[in-house]
């Protein structure tokens, strides 16, 4: 590896890592991830002697081949880089890294551009399902620029619609592991969930809090902090997950009524860090999560009527908001959301 791996660097959604043809990673899969983690700079809180900043939600990967598989385009396995641990895990996808996947795929030649809009169907490998990401390519040509805002993210780029095709029980097995919308944990309900990432939904009033809070208030909260971990290693057994005390699943959300006009607001710790914003996949579970009857979401959220709901899910930095397809019985049928992506660089990383 003295010689560098070509990477792209780019921002997907809110979140930010390396891109990979899958070809161009060593095949065996203890000499990749020793490759990811000098290129990160991991295991180190800076990750100042790589690429990472700090962060979990900057300090992740993506990895695309094109795929043999009938109509798809490309398979892509999402790896998230620890930042104080020398770990590499594909145990969760990330549907932030994938809104820049399409525009990837694109631009190294795995995906033939159309003139104006070019749709790239997405095998993601770490749950087995499908996305579908449009991607603007006026004239054949990949571009980044538009009018589309997001949270999280300061100016506009080119939307990014992506609409999520069989996601329920991608990681669990089943929408809900358990079969129950409701389960109770060391005495707090909770709905155990997994509609494209494994999530735990609780009332953060049952949790000691307002929902108001900042996350690094809730982070210096050590009795939530130690609260939260008990459940959240109670609940990976029941969620089919197993022993997650080294896993980044479940994700753990406190859920509060909106204070911004939405379906509800959040707070969430992935897995012992509360993040400034909530991941695509993430509100996708627990946009579901507010509409099954009786949970402790779907008590407090406003959800509003008919078979496609938009759903605005606040979290600390503005919201986003998940367009559910509803069936005849209620049940979430598909979800579609709208992200940006920018590409950063294009050349060489080296991790030697």
């Amino acid at each position: 590896m003295s010689d560098g791996v070509r990477c792209m660097w780019m921002r997907g959604g809110t979140s930010k890592g390396g891109y990979f043809l899958a070809d161009d990673l060593p095949a065996d899969t203890a000499a990749r991830d020793a490759f990811l983690l000098r290129v990160m700079g991991s295991p180190d809180s800076r990750q100042i002697d790589g690429m990472g900043g700090a962060d979990p939600l900057t300090s992740k990967v993506a990895v695309v081949r094109k795929s043999a598989r009938d109509g798809v385009d490309v398979d892509y396995l999402f790896l998230q880089v620890f930042v104080d641990k020398p770990i590499v895990t594909d145990a969760q996808n990330c549907g932030n890294i994938l809104a820049g996947v399409g525009p990837f795929s694109i631009e190294r030649g795995l995906v033939a551009a159309r003139d104006g809009e070019t749709p790239v169907r997405i095998f993601m490998e770490n749950t087995g399902q499908i996305a579908v990401a449009t991607v603007a390519t006026p004239g054949g040509m990949v571009s980044y620029k538009g009018d589309a805002r997001i949270d999280g993210v300061p100016g506009t780029s080119a939307p990014v619609p992506i609409e999520f095709e069989d996601t329920a029980g991608s990681s669990c097995g089943a929408l809900l592991p358990t079969g129950n919308p409701v389960d109770v944990i060391d005495g707090v309900e909770v709905t155990m969930i997994d509609n494209g990432m494994p999530c735990v939904v609780m009332r953060a009033a049952d949790m000691g809090i307002s929902g108001d809070e900042t996350p690094k208030e809730l982070e210096g909260n050590a009795e939530l902090r130690a609260r939260l971990e008990a459940i959240r290693l109670k609940a990976g057994p029941l969620m089919n997950l197993g022993d997650v005390e080294k896993k980044s699943v479940p994700k753990m959300t406190m859920v509060s009524p909106a204070k911004n006009g939405g379906a509800i607001s959040t707070r969430t710790f992935i897995p012992h860090s509360c993040h400034s914003s909530i991941g695509v996949l993430g509100a996708v579970s627990v946009a579901t999560a507010c509409l099954l009857r009786g949970s402790p979401a779907a008590e407090i959220a406003s959800v509003g009527e008919g078979d496609r709901r938009s759903l605005s899910i606040e979290h600390p930095t503005g919201e986003m908001t998940v367009v559910a397809s509803l069936g005849a019985d209620g049940s979430v049928k598909s979800a579609a959301i709208l992200r940006t992506a920018r590409k950063l660089f294009d050349g060489t990383v080296f991790a030697d």
